[in-house]
């Protein structure tokens, strides 16, 4: 049987060590403790791919509404009607759907050419000075402008949005509190929309009807409308920029998949999946065990703590062959890195697209480059890892 204790096995997911190259240390953990027990920290982990599917589905004992990363859980923060992640059903569900008339297939696509001329107008100005940032000049401009686009918030105003984000992030106790998942930032815009409709998802949302958990025919509440942009807004401006400036990293240090892309830019869609699986930008998706539950032979109390490590499922090579080889021809496969079943994320396509057309964007102008690691900032809390600066020498 597995040691969910192994003495020579410490995972700490709060390591910056950890967070930048976890993949040694899972493979150890989904080969001697595929459930594991951290004692100090008091959570448990799953790290095989099956297993994390598994828990996914398991909705009954692995719930969302208390939060879905550790500090969260720990904090034991009550969020406001509408933050959809961190939300079960029947009110899940509910919420869901209404949010998802904001990625409609028609809507995330009428928004490339937009996108790619966004990524134009900030990369064309870089051509010939020998040097750019992944992170600084792309990643952390292009997807706050894009939700804007999708809300129908001004670019200006999409800026302040992004400040307000970093912010949150740079505080460690912010996410502790819940009025940060208010969306109070948005309530100006909110408020005028109501007056002032247009054919925006904002004003289409505002007018939409709905039966919720009690069975009542009724309109959004503002501060459930609040929460949904405030969610989508957050969501949208980290992820995707973490994934942008991974893309840049990667694919430097594998030039010959690089090649392959400057070569046949068809590729660029194989390129990002490969990406999502290679190198996430989260860690893991926690869950708060809501019933005694029983893996490998031992007993979860109801009560605890799980991480389901996404980075180490899409690396089990029971899943994946050969999966610590980057190889962006790799036949898509399975990949966690957006969840799986009830909350799989809903911008996933939205984020897709932006990482494509960023990348051909990028090997349209450049066919090389090499990262400037000693200028370069990695962040991670314990959540999302990536850069805040990612500069590289074309």
């Amino acid at each position: 049987m597995p040691n969910a204790t192994a003495s020579n096995l410490d995972y700490d997911p709060f390591s910056m060590e950890i967070g930048y190259d976890p993949h040694a240390l899972f493979k150890r953990m989904r080969d001697e403790a595929p459930l594991y027990y951290n004692p100090e920290q008091d959570f448990w982990a799953l790290s095989r791919y099956d297993d994390v599917e598994r828990a996914h589905l398991d909705t009954d004992t692995f719930i969302s509404r208390k939060g879905v990363t550790l500090g969260l859980l720990k904090a034991d923060v009550e969020f406001p009607p509408g933050t959809v992640i961190m939300e079960d059903p029947p009110t899940h569900t509910i919420h869901r759907r209404l949010l998802s008339r904001m990625f409609t297939a028609r809507k995330v696509a009428a928004l490339e050419p937009m996108i790619r001329q966004l990524c134009a107008d900030l990369l064309d100005p870089l051509v010939g000075t020998g040097r750019f940032d992944f992170a600084a000049d792309l990643g952390a401009i292009m997807p706050t402008r894009v939700v804007g686009m999708l809300i129908g918030i001004p670019d200006d105003q999409s800026e302040i949005v992004r400040d307000h984000f970093d912010a949150m992030r740079g505080d460690p106790g912010a996410t502790e509190h819940a009025d940060v998942f208010s969306g109070e930032i948005f309530a100006d815009y909110i408020d005028w929309r109501a007056t002032n409709p247009s054919d925006d998802v904002i004003s289409q949302l505002l007018q939409a009807e709905f039966e919720d958990e009690t069975g009542t025919r009724r309109k959004l509440g503002r501060d459930e409308l609040l929460a949904y942009v405030n969610i989508v807004a957050a969501a949208g401006n980290d992820t995707t920029r973490r994934l942008i400036s991974w893309t840049g990293k990667v694919l430097a240090e594998h030039p010959e998949q690089r090649k392959l892309l400057v070569d046949d830019r068809s590729l660029s869609a194989n390129c990002i999946e490969e990406m999502l699986r290679f190198e996430p930008p989260p860690l893991q998706a926690c869950r708060y065990v809501a019933q005694d539950t029983e893996w490998y032979g031992r007993t979860i109390p109801a009560g605890s703590h799980m991480a389901l490590l996404v980075a180490s499922a899409n690396r089990d090579e029971r899943k994946i062959d050969d999966p610590d080889r980057f190889d962006i021809t790799r036949k898509p496969g399975p990949v966690l890195t957006f969840g799986f079943g009830a909350h799989y994320c809903l911008g996933q396509a939205l984020a897709r697209l932006q990482a494509r057309i960023a990348i051909e964007e990028v090997v349209a102008r450049w066919s090389e480059w090499e990262v400037d690691l000693d200028n370069a900032k990695f962040v991670f809390d314990g959540d999302l890892r990536g850069w805040d600066s990612l500069p590289v020498r074309t």
